[in-house]
């Protein structure tokens, strides 16, 4: 058996952000950090678009709007100031009818309230700044949307961090054993608290600490298709998004190497690592995931039914494609290339009311931390919402002590 102060089960980019903190604040406490996996960022973290978000999809009295703005520019100094990769390209959101330009008034103003430099501009500005993007009548300018490559980041936070922290690789988290230690794969390990950021995971960890009783975790597969020419844009593209869901649409994304790409889409998983085949397959993930979908196709819950059918849709390569080509003014759709590393929406479900919860999900217990909904923008926020979680774990910590 090891014994640690902190114990953060979850080596993604929140993982390795909180501990980052805590050994900023703490150099001397002991901080365990558990990876299943033989390196960080295997998941969610690895596999996403690398976007750095600025901040204007979000209700500004959420917690994703609290910390995005932020987030964005902390995670943008710290690439510029050990020299990460990172492409300052900008985005552009377009309308493709006069319904959907109300919705680019409505993005301008979520980001007036969240603190979000943007700019409304018309066709001609629109060409000045991204000639191939096509849109109605107006567009929404985001300077401060960037990309990044986010293994890279994330890899680099865990090799730098500070203090007494350890990252134990290839270590899984199997069960709580009672209050005060937990059961990996290789030993036992004491601690005085935990903090749960595991992902697709998180909600089963939670559950064995009687937190987050109501929610379940819903996998989504996100697949990309590149595009050959790096050529045909000098921004992002987005749709105007339907914003009573949490997915943003297929759109055009510039990588931090400055290649394109489209995506992703929003396909139900059937078990929470569905990323190819059969591979890594869980028979009772499989049938517990069909459970709350049938639960959801049947109900047609926040519209899944719908849902369900477009996104399946885009498992044929030339529907995906055709998602896209109403974004830009000139494209050769011979020029797509492969599928690119496929990832999962790790997304929370309230299974009472049947919808998707759309902010950031904390909850705690007697001496634990749990992260329940990480998802998009959790790697913009990664850094200002790792500075909340500590706040919160310092008061419980302290309360603890002074008991």
């Amino acid at each position: 058996m090891i014994t640690t102060d902190i114990l953060i089960v979850g080596g993604g980019i929140v993982g390795v952000s909180i501990a980052k903190e805590l050994a900023s604040r703490y150099p001397d406490l002991n901080i365990t950090l558990l990876e299943k996996e033989a390196a960080v960022a295997r998941h969610a973290s690895g596999r996403n678009s690398g976007v750095l978000h600025a901040g204007f999809y979000y209700s500004p009295d959420s917690l994703k709007a609290k910390f995005t703005v932020e987030g964005n520019k902390l995670l943008t100094d710290y690439c510029l100031r050990h020299n990460l990769t990172i492409n300052r390209c900008g985005k552009i959101v377009v309308a493709k009818d006069a319904e959907e330009l109300e919705g680019i008034f409505e993005l301008k103003r979520r980001g007036d309230k969240n603190g979000v430099t943007l700019e409304i501009v018309d066709e001609n500005r629109l060409t000045e700044l991204e000639p191939n993007a096509r849109t109605f009548d107006k567009a929404l300018y985001s300077p401060t949307t960037s990309v990044v490559n986010p293994t890279e980041v994330v890899e680099h936070i865990a090799r730098n961090l500070k203090g007494n922290v350890k990252i134990l690789l290839n270590e899984k988290f199997i069960k709580r054993d009672d209050s005060s230690t937990v059961s990996t794969n290789k030993q036992k390990i004491k601690f005085r608290y935990v903090i749960n950021s595991a992902g697709l995971y998180a909600d089963k960890i939670a559950h064995q600490f009687g937190i987050g009783q109501k929610y379940t975790l819903i996998p989504f597969k996100g697949l990309y298709l590149e595009y050959k020419d790096t050529s045909l844009i000098q921004k992002h593209i987005y749709p105007v998004p339907n914003l009573k869901n949490p997915f943003l649409g297929v759109h055009f994304t510039i990588t931090a190497a400055g290649k394109v790409k489209i995506g992703p889409t929003a396909i139900p998983a059937f078990w929470r690592e569905n990323y190819q085949g059969l591979s890594r397959f869980s028979l009772n993930e499989f049938f517990e995931v069909l459970y709350h979908e049938t639960r959801l196709f049947f109900t047609n819950a926040f519209n899944f039914r719908s849902l369900a059918f477009e996104e399946m849709k885009k498992y044929c390569r030339n529907y995906f494609i055709q998602q896209s080509v109403h974004l830009v003014n000139k494209i050769d759709t011979n020029k797509f290339g492969n599928y690119l590393n496929p990832g999962i929406r790790a997304q929370l479900l309230d299974t009472e009311t049947l919808k998707l919860v759309m902010d950031f999900v904390v909850e705690h217990g007697e001496n634990s931390t749990h992260i329940l909904n990480a998802v998009s923008p959790a790697f913009t926020s990664s850094f200002s919402f790792s500075k909340f979680i500590v706040d919160e774990v310092e008061k419980r910590m302290e309360l603890k002590m002074q008991t």
